[in-house]
């Protein structure tokens, strides 16, 4: 059925609609999402800073020169500029826009203060830290901001974080990094081993793959013990099992798949449809040819089907039958021709029966090796 443009069009403008509309509910969440305590102060603090740089080079309109540089040390620290900061506070923010909004009405006499007593001080540490007491210093965590593990020069031995880090809440524990174990980090986890290590730098580096758990260096002559589909070695520590050979010939695949080794394991492919078993892809790899295939120049091809044959038998037969209604026929008018056309026909047809019972005779014996 055709549809007109007008419908097409319609369905256009109704799916685009319908993603706007998703798109903008998606954003309004962003927007309603309720922030953790010291990330709303973060926030607010850095929308507050980003209004001091907009407003850095405003001041008072009119008057000359000289009066521009002195109203523009007013302006500075005017209530002006003040308001016009909190009028644009948290404008730029996406995630947590309303929260960090109607934080910034409730602490406005907070900020106010700030503007009017405190500039010579830092924002972030001033309200959040001293004054709201949601946040707390670098690598201090918990109620009473206590130092983390470490403090102050090797915090979880900078290997890890923190829990809590810079906020009210948290254990001081270290959640160590990949490859770091121990309460301060300061030692290689299980499948790692240690490639450099000074007075303050620890450094860990995985195990080769083939390694069951530690290892003493880089490479498989570091594990301690192999994984499966891996074998020690007093050389070379861990070397590879090659399961595509073994003992009895068969291998771990069945009659038509052939196998390929990797590193620790195997994969077993289907063999080509040419092929009654194989060594490998292609029907120039077959053990034998599959039901329907000849061997031809070391290539299992396809060879004769009985319904090719009948048909091709049919096709000779109703030749023979039409040559000898020819001969006799002409026979009556000339024995000669006649009895040169049947001798024609015979050769032909002796040839014939030859090659199909030499092409039998090879699916028999050639395809069942």
């Amino acid at each position: 059925m055709i549809q007109s443009p007008f419908c097409i069009i319609w369905l256009l403008i109704i799916s685009n609609l319908f993603l706007l509309s998703r798109t903008l509910d998606q954003k309004e969440e962003v927007k309603n999402v309720k922030l953790a305590p010291c990330q709303l102060c973060r926030t607010l603090v850095d929308s507050f800073k980003k209004g001091i740089e907009k407003t850095e080079k405003g001041n008072f309109e009119g008057g000359d020169s000289a009066w521009e540089e002195e109203r523009r040390l007013v302006y500075a620290k005017s209530e002006v500029r003040f308001v016009e900061i909190q009028e644009r506070l948290c404008s730029e923010v996406e995630r947590g826009q309303a929260h960090c909004q109607s934080t910034a009405e409730l602490w406005e006499h907070h900020l106010e203060n700030w503007w009017n007593h405190h500039q010579d001080k830092d924002l972030y540490d001033w309200l959040c830290i001293e004054t709201v007491e949601d946040c707390c210093p670098t690598n201090h965590y918990g109620r009473s901001c206590s130092p983390c593990l470490g403090y102050p020069n090797n915090v979880c031995s900078g290997n890890g974080r923190c829990k809590g880090n810079g906020t009210r809440k948290g254990n001081g524990e270290c959640k160590c990094d990949n490859g770091y174990d121990g309460t301060l980090c300061d030692k290689c986890a299980i499948g790692y081993y240690v490639s450099y290590q000074d007075e303050l730098k620890l450094l860990c580096s995985k195990c080769h793959t083939s390694c069951d758990g530690e290892c003493t260096q880089a490479g498989p002559k570091g594990c301690l013990k192999c994984k499966s589909g891996w074998m020690m070695s007093s050389e070379g520590g861990c070397l590879d099992i090659d399961e595509c050979i073994s003992d009895s010939g068969s291998g771990p695949c069945s009659n038509q798949q052939f196998c390929i080794n990797k590193e620790g394991s195997y994969t077993c492919l289907a063999c080509d449809p040419a092929c009654d078993g194989c060594n490998g892809d292609g029907p120039d790899m077959c053990t034998r040819c599959a039901q329907g295939f000849i061997l031809k120049d070391n290539l299992c091809v396809d060879g004769p089907s009985w319904d090719n044959e009948g048909a091709g038998q049919t096709t000779r037969y109703i030749t023979y039958l039409g040559l000898c209604i020819a001969t006799f026929i002409i026979f009556q008018k000339n024995p000669i021709i006649a009895s040169f056309i049947g001798i024609l026909a015979f050769n032909y047809y002796y040839h014939q029966r030859i090659a199909i019972r030499g092409i039998m005779y090879s699916t028999k014996v050639f395809g069942s090796h």
